[in-house]
Parts: structure tokens; C-alpha cells; sequence
């Protein structure tokens, strides 16, 4: 498959000029630079010290909130964490550069394909209002409390409407409620509106510096007109009315979008839920020791995994003979392990093995070929455990083991239903693992590790599916797969206990860190992760065996 290429000139004032990067946390933890026009974007709000920046003119549906350093889903409020590196330095280039920023490598290469904007909802209602307003249109930013304009006309309410719950207010057609809804809260944090003409705003306002008119420079009549021009682009698609959540909080991104979203949809007559948004819940109701109850078909309800004993006698060579076959006329390609051609000697510079560097075997399962000098010296940098895993397409030989530290699992049943499985209770699992020292198998042997954040709760629905994972996840933790020592990816703290590619679900009531529930994907995904690890429901026959 051939592909274009294409290389991009940025000016040394932008944001990779300067060797700066903005990330954003993923669910394992880890840090996702921003595509690089993205990343210019944030930068230069940063710069001009906004409190936070809307992505929605550039495609993407959500809000970097400085203040927090977090970004927010504007369709679903997720909240992710975001950093400001500084440390990606790009090479400066001199002479004449053309006009355009970026072209293909290749005269024939197209260049790459617009990013698609965001669908949701309030996405929608954010781009028709931009192209009702025209280039004029306001950049909305939060401003402090102001002096109230004067009332306007109260447009008549309809003589019925929906109920609401106790916390929830519906607003229809009118703007009156909505402001009046949001109390001295509201009043600090929602930008104002002023009943004067765009005219009537101050000579230079929104035209120094190439700056944008706000919100106040809007007249209510221009306001409602923007409003209604939005509203049959909504109805238009056929998108229904969402409620406009998340008016509390620590930011005040929430509450200034969540304000003139509803004063927009009201203004054209659709309705407004105006809600809190969901706490976060971690842990369970409290359970007493009577009302804990042990699981059906898994005998014991705790684990105790204890330090890795050396086995003696098989060689490397030895183990590796189990799972390969010679290969006596090498193919024409490369061993992935030492990338030099099978036909010519390992290029592996490490320890030397005891067999010669130009013999290539096959492994018997997948049969990928290698130099077998290279996959004696891969076996001897792992876990010498007497299992093998090819490193190019990850398929297991002979068991896998980790390097787990000593600790313990509980599990039991809890008389309580986790979000998306009302139909059933909880299986509790709970993970202690003590700090101490590592040993041999350890990245730092004879140096101390940390154990943080233990002991660690953990939830899967009882239902048939969810003992299985149990039942495999306590195969996993027999072969010391479910943690490791390394460096933490949230933390950046060396030699500490980390979790080790088998997900888990941490929080009990709500889903707000994406490690909860409901995820209907969660159950399968995890058999996936622990198939990867060699655990399967095999597995389950091989240790009653």
C-alpha cells in the first residue's frame, strides 16, 4: 500500500515553533498529543490568556477550560484532564517557504481530508448560529456579574406545561424563567445581555486588535432571530431537544454554556431541562457482614499470591525447542526481532546465546520465522518462565506468567446493582498488594517499590457472564497478570505497583471517569484483554487439571 506524505511549515511564532504540545489524558492513563492544528488553536487562546476555548469552529465538540486544565465533552460533560508541554523542540528551516503551510510529498499525493464537524445536538446549535450571524458572530466567553439590563416583554407562557422533577426546571418559550432559574449563581457566571443595538455599544468595542464583538454587542431582537434560525436547523434534522446540563461547578464554562444554550432554545420555543450534573460514586451503600454473600461454583473467597520461586533445569535452548521447528533454506525477508535478512547471521549485539547466529527456526503455531539466536536472547531479557510469545502477532506458548507482587484478592457478592444491571447484584472484587522489595524478576531488583491507592475495589455485575470473567480473572491473578511494577502513567512515579492491561471497573454508581458503568462493552472487552494474556476458558480446564 503506498501512501502521500506531506511535510508542514509552521510560522516560529505558533505554538510548534515554540516547541510547545497539548495533550489530553486517555482511559489507560496515558497522554494523546492534539493534532497539530488543534494544539495551535489551544495555544493561542492560552496566549491571549482566555479562560478557555471552544473547539466546536474547528469540528471537535469540546471546551478546554484553562482555569482547570481539563477538557469537557459538550455533548456528554466528560471531563479529561489536558497538559502544556514544552519540550518538543522542531527544527527551524530558512529561505523562501510558500504560501500554503503544508503541501503532499508528492505531486500526485492529495492532501488530507477535512475533519468532519461534530453531529451532537448542541454542536449543531453552535455552527447554525455561527452561519446565521455571519462573520460578526461572537466568540462567547464568560463574563463577570454586571448590573441587570432592563425586563424585557414577558412573551406569554403556554397555559400548560410538562412537569418537572423536584431539582429540574422546564422552560418554554420564554427568557424570563430561564434567567430567573438561575438565581445569583447564574447572574455571576452567564454572559449578559444587553437590551441596547450593536450600535449602541461603546466606539472600538469588538474591532480593536481584530478582535470579535461578544454577546452583548447583540440586540435580543438579533438574538431571537439567531435563535430561530438555529432552532429550524435542529427540527429540520430531526435532532431532539437534550437537556442543557452541568450549570454547577468549579468552572465557569458550564454554566456561561449551558446559559446561552437554553436562552437560545427557549427563545425559539423549545424546551429547556435545566439539571445538575451527576456526582461521582466510587463505592456502594454500606454492607454489613451479614449481608455479603460468597459466589455460586468458586469455592474460598480469597487469593494469596506469594513470592515467584526460580525454576531450575530446562535451558532456554531446551524451552524453545518445545515450540520451534528448523528452518533449513531461510525465506527471503527480514527477522522482525533483529530486522537484518534471514538468510545472513543475527544482528542481535547483546549477551551472546550459546547457538550459532545463522540458525532460523519456525514457531509451529503461527509460523513466523526468526534468527534463533535472537529469540534465545528475547527469552533471556523476559520472564523466563518457560513461555514464549512471538513478537509479531503476540501468540502464546506454554503458559504466561508476570511479575506480580505478593498480595491478596477477596471477592463476594454484594446485595447492591450497578448501573446497567438492574437485574442483578455485584461481585465485589477487592486487590491488596503491601509495598516491599523487589525481587529478581523486578525491574530494579533490591529496590523498594510503592503500593498507592490500596486496597483497590473493583465491580462486575452477577450475572453468567460476569462470574466467568471472575472465574478467568482469578486464573489471571494465580499467574500474577493482573498487576506489575513499573512507572505509573497518571503519576509519572517510578517502582510502583501498576495495573498490567486487564481493565477494571473502579467506580461503583456512575461512569464520569470511564472506568464505571454502564458500559455494555466493558465484560467483552475485558475477555479480549485476558485472551491476549493467554487466559481464556482453556485456561479454566488446564488449572482444575
Amino acid at each position: 500500500t503506498i501512501r502521500p506524505v506531506r511535510r508542514s511549515y509552521y510560522d516560529p511564532s505558533s505554538a510548534p515553533g515554540k516547541g510547545v504540545v497539548w495533550e489530553w489524558e486517555n482511559d489507560s492513563g496515558t497522554w494523546t498529543p492534539y493534532d497539530m492544528d488543534v494544539g495551535i488553536t489551544i495555544q493561542r487562546a492560552y496566549e491571549k490568556q482566555h479562560p478557555w476555548v471552544d473547539l466546536s469552529a474547528i469540528g471537535f465538540c469540546y471546551v478546554i477550560d484553562f482555569a482547570t486544565m481539563g477538557q469537557i465533552n459538550r455533548q456528554t460533560q466528560r471531563k479529561r484532564r489536558v497538559r502544556r508541554r514544552l519540550d518538543m523542540v522542531y527544527p527551524l528551516v530558512s529561505g523562501t517557504l510558500p504560501k500554503s503551510q503544508s503541501w503532499p510529498a508528492s505531486p500526485g499525493a492529495a492532501a488530507a481530508p477535512p475533519v468532519p464537524a461534530c453531529t451532537c445536538p448542541q454542536c449543531l446549535l453552535v455552527m447554525s448560529v455561527k452561519a446565521a450571524a455571519g462573520p460578526g458572530a461572537a466568540t462567547l466567553q464568560p463574563r463577570k456579574a454586571a448590573p441587570a439590563p432592563p425586563a424585557a416583554p414577558k412573551p406569554p407562557l403556554p397555559s400548560a406545561g410538562p412537569k418537572a422533577p423536584d431539582g429540574v426546571a422546564v422552560v418554554r418559550g420564554s427568557l424570563k424563567p430561564l434567567a430567573a432559574q438561575g438565581g445569583r449563581r447564574q447572574a455571576a457566571s452567564t454572559p449578559a445581555l444587553s437590551s441596547a443595538g450593536a450600535s449602541g455599544s461603546p466606539p472600538g468595542v469588538g474591532s480593536a486588535k481584530g478582535s470579535r464583538p461578544n454577546l452583548s454587542t447583540l440586540n435580543r431582537s438579533h438574538l431571537q432571530r439567531l435563535a430561530i434560525a438555529q432552532s429550524r436547523v435542529l427540527i429540520a434534522s430531526g435532532v431532539p431537544t437534550v437537556p442543557v446540563k452541568n450549570l454547577t461547578g468549579s468552572s465557569p464554562v458550564n454554566p456561561a454554556l449551558a446559559g446561552i444554550t437554553g436562552i437560545l432554545m427557549s427563545a425559539a420555543g423549545l424546551p429547556v431541562c435545566l439539571t445538575r450534573p451527576p456526582k461521582l460514586v466510587l463505592h456502594p451503600p454500606p454492607v454489613s457482614k451479614s449481608e455479603i454473600q460468597s459466589i455460586p461454583g468458586i469455592s474460598h473467597s480469597c487469593r494469596k499470591t506469594t513470592k515467584k520461586q526460580a525454576k531450575k533445569g530446562k535451558t532456554p535452548e531446551e524451552v524453545l525447542k518445545k515450540y520451534l521447528q528448523k528452518v533449513r533454506h531461510p525465506p527471503d525477508e527480514d527477522c522482525t526481532i533483529c530486522m537484518e535478512r534471514l538468510s545472513a547471521p543475527s544482528g542481535y549485539k547483546g549477551p551472546q546465546p550459546t547457538v550459532k547466529p545463522d540458525l532460523v527456526g519456525k514457531l509451529v503455531k503461527c509460523s513466523h520465522v526468526f534468527h534463533l539466536h535472537c529469540l534465545v536472547a528475547m527469552y533471556n531479557n523476559g520472564n523466563k518462565d518457560g513461555s514464549l510469545q512471538c513478537p509479531t502477532c503476540k501468540t502464546i506458548y506454554g503458559v504466561k506468567t508476570g511479575t506480580q507482587p505478593p498480595g491478596k484478592m477477596e471477592y463476594h457478592i454484594i446485595p447492591h446493582a450497578l448501573p446497567g444491571h438492574a437485574d442483578c447484584k455485584t461481585i465485589r472484587i477487592i486487590y491488596n498488594i503491601p509495598p516491599g522489595v523487589q525481587g529478581p524478576e523486578h525491574p530494579n531488583p533490591g529496590k523498594s517499590f510503592t503500593a498507592r491507592g490500596f486496597p483497590r475495589h473493583c465491580y462486575l455485575p452477577d450475572s453468567e457472564k460476569g462470574r466467568k470473567v471472575l472465574k478467568l480473572l482469578l486464573v489471571a491473578w494465580d499467574r500474577r497478570l493482573i498487576f506489575a511494577i513499573g512507572t505509573s502513567s497518571t503519576t509519572g512515579e517510578s517502582d510502583t505497583v501498576i495495573w498490567n492491561e486487564i481493565h477494571h471497573k473502579t467506580e461503583f454508581g456512575s461512569n464520569l471517569t470511564g472506568h464505571g458503568y454502564p458500559d455494555i462493552n466493558y465484560l467483552d472487552n475485558v475477555l479480549a484483554e485476558l485472551a491476549a494474556q493467554g487466559i481464556t476458558e482453556e485456561s479454566l480446564a488446564q488449572e482444575k487439571d
